[in-house]
């Protein structure tokens, strides 16, 4: 009854977000606007895929709602300008698939290109469920004989059955159960797209099908993508609580792709405020491709970039540092707590919590806590709530982030604390922010597969699989994070990281080296001394 309950909560919780979002569109159809999915309400991947379809699901000029589709609308507008702005995924898409989604281009501007990767890995990636499968069943049921759909199902069970009895993480030959569940779904959605795809009534155009034949070729691919456990691509599981477990195939490394489908196609142009890491532009031109001698091996497989150049080419690049308008030695100081303890698996710890009390009151509030995990994040403002009268500390998840975005810069003195999406996703310029604190280094999780995936990788390459993968990922969110202070020329304050490893660890100087050139201390009575006097000058 309790995992019932559950499920109806589930349910419940993906019912208010499709309507939310069924309403955003009504909205944006209303206004004649064109609806971009970052503009969308907060929702989950599963709410979206009850209201879209992708790019092979779709039927085309012969779907009967052709003229009013937003995507369609945008391509025909694309069609005709000479200056196209889209995002990272869409320039991912249509690198990968060669599909003409954008328009023939002469120069590409890729800002905040340090998010690069990150976008395109994540549109290079297929996930397969038991659920997806029978969905194929039930679409395709008015067109499919009853062998061809009880092929789907008893292939959905079979994949459910093996995703139980398959611990999370990453997956290898020796998982040959779950390999051969895979399998088996490969060869029923195979049959179900060659049925689906042969022609229907010649009297009429027959959308549904063309999608649903569409969706059951999608299936077939990433099984088979999966089941061919290739060298270029990592494949794990995955568990939600409420979703359960799923597979997941991402490519190894996007390198060869950008460089073959993007960066040698035109000039292109990558800007950001943080490209360089450990004060070279060298990571970054590993990680798109420009530099092929620092490849994870990707390139010999990279997924639908065509056609391939050289695998050992490497492309003329010009790095540029163009400096700053912020004198960040004068403007910010860096702490680095390098008496507290090296942070541990059982969250924040108690003297940390001490110094972010001590921290917030000297600087009157006014503070942004960029924190490593949701649990960090409310331990320590619901400590700062006890421990400080006065104006409020607003924490990610109690409201929806634009809302606390608002309330941090309208309400003086107001603290807010959060995690990922605050590190690269707020802009408040002025005396809203006087502090932000940063409870540890943000590495990226040690049993992440990708990501050991690619330490493995860089290492078996004669590289430093620690320094090449989780240093630089750290060193780049660092930076990230610590330019939340400085937003213009006249902000003033101090970023206090609370990790000793910052100054302590053999890749600490590394680290060191990505941020701002703040003025640097550990000594905490001169910064909460710093930040008394900048509040009260305020």
């Amino acid at each position: 009854a309790h995992g019932a309950g559950r499920a109806r909560d589930a349910e419940s919780a993906l019912g208010a977000e499709v309507l939310a979002l069924r309403a955003w569109v009504e909205e944006q159809a209303r206004a004649h606007a064109l609806a971009d999915r970052d503009d969308a309400p907060a929702h989950s991947g599963r709410a979206w895929a009850q209201v879209s379809i992708g790019s092979r699901e779709c039927p085309g000029a012969r779907c009967p709602f052709h003229d009013e589709c937003f995507a369609e609308t945008a391509r025909a507008r694309a069609r005709e300008a000479d200056l196209v702005i889209t995002n990272h995924a869409l320039l991912a898409i249509d690198a990968m698939n060669r599909s003409g989604v954008l328009p023939e281009y002469d120069a590409v501007i890729i800002d905040e290109a340090h998010e690069l990767t990150d976008r395109v890995t994540g549109a290079a990636s297929e996930e397969l469920t038991p659920r997806q499968v029978e969905r194929v069943a039930r679409r395709g049921s008015d067109w499919l004989d009853d062998d061809a759909s009880l092929a789907l199902l008893d292939a959905a069970d079979a994949l459910r059955g093996a995703l139980e009895d398959t611990g999370t993480g990453r997956v290898g030959a020796a998982h040959g159960g779950l390999v051969e569940a895979v399998g088996t779904v490969r060869d029923a959605a195979r049959r179900a797209a060659g049925r689906l795809g042969r022609s229907g009534s010649r009297s009429q155009v027959e959308p549904e099908r063309i999608a649903v034949a569409a969706a059951a070729s999608e299936v077939f691919e990433t099984a088979e993508r999966m089941a061919a456990l290739a060298d270029a691509d990592v494949v794990w599981v995955g568990e939600h609580e409420r979703l359960g477990r799923w597979l997941t195939v991402a490519p190894l490394s996007v390198a060869g792709l950008l460089r073959a489908a993007v960066l040698s196609r035109a000039t292109t142009v990558l800007t950001s405020a943080t490209l360089t890491l450990g004060g070279s532009f060298e990571t970054m031109a590993g990680r798109v491709g420009l530099r092929a001698d620092e490849r994870l091996g990707e390139d010999e497989e990279a997924p639908r970039a065509e056609p391939r150049d050289d695998p050992d080419a490497r492309l003329p690049w010009r790095g540029v540092d163009v400096g700053s308008p912020f004198d960040y030695a004068r403007q910010g100081i860096l702490y680095t707590a390098a008496h507290l303890d090296r942070p541990g698996r059982d969250g924040i710890g108690e003297d940390a919590l001490g110094q972010i009390v001590e921290l917030v009151r000297a600087a009157g509030g006014h503070t942004l806590g960029l924190f490593s995990s949701r649990r960090a994040a409310e331990t320590a403002a619901a400590h700062a709530r006890r421990e400080l009268p006065g104006p409020p500390v607003l924490c990610q998840g109690e409201a929806q982030l634009p809302e606390l975005a608002r309330r941090f810069a309208a309400e003086p003195g107001t603290s807010l604390f959060g995690t990922m999406s605050l590190w690269q996703g707020i802009d408040v310029p002025g005396d809203t922010c006087r502090l932000v604190i940063i409870d540890r280094i943000p590495f990226p999780r040690p049993d992440d597969p990708l990501v050991q995936a690619r330490q493995q990788a860089a290492a078996r390459a004669g590289g430093n699989g620690f320094m090449q993968v989780a240093a630089s990922h750290a060193a780049l969110l660092l930076a990230q994070g610590a330019g939340r202070l400085i937003r213009s020329v006249d902000d003033r304050g101090v970023v206090a990281i609370l990790d000793p490893r910052l100054v302590r660890a053999r890749y600490g100087p590394y680290l060191r080296r990505s941020l701002p050139p703040f003025w640097t201390t550990t000594d905490l009575a001169r910064t909460i001394g710093a930040l008394r006097r900048l509040s009260g000058s305020a």
